[in-house]
């Protein structure tokens, strides 16, 4: 083996001395990567926080996610569906009547997402000194603009 590689476990079995987080993307029969890269997109995460308590149709899904399109919010409930955390019931009727609605399972998954959006709100405002710092770090400093008449400066040239 190359020196500075890891040697990473092809199995998703084993105890917490096993965990390292770079097996997400090397496990060859495990789903943890795909799983997490599903349930933690922007709009699932929208999905089964609105489905926590009701069950709602797809059109007011729609109108309550801001910026989703009709296409992506299918996408997502299948996808959402096929994982087994939300549950879709057609109703018999003209015009059909489709509603979605959390699984046990997407239950379990929503006091997750409530403890992130929870952290998130508790730390908020830490977040935006910390990026106002990094921004400022970032930038570089500016020369102040000369004055409309006056004539630009020839470029610097370095001596090589």
């Amino acid at each position: 083996m190359e020196e500075g590689t890891f040697k990473l476990p092809t199995h998703c079995a084993g105890t917490e001395e096993d965990y390292g987080v770079l097996q997400w993307d090397t496990r060859e029969d495990c789903e943890v990567r795909q799983i997490l890269d599903r349930i933690a997109d922007k709009w699932s995460l929208l999905v089964i926080a609105l489905l926590d308590r009701r069950s709602l149709r797809f059109t007011e899904l729609r109108r309550e996610i801001d910026g989703v399109s009709q296409r992506m919010l299918t996408v997502t409930l299948r996808q959402l569906e096929r994982d087994g955390l939300v549950h879709r019931t057609v109703h018999p009727v003209v015009p059909p009547r489709v509603d979605y609605e959390l699984t046990p399972l997407g239950r379990t998954l929503h006091a997750t997402i409530q403890s992130l959006v929870g952290w998130t709100e508790r730390h908020q405002a830490e977040i935006a000194r910390a990026r106002a710092d990094y921004d400022a770090r970032a930038t570089p400093a500016t020369a102040p603009a000369p004055a409309p008449d006056a004539p630009a400066e020839a470029p610097a040239v370095r001596a090589g």
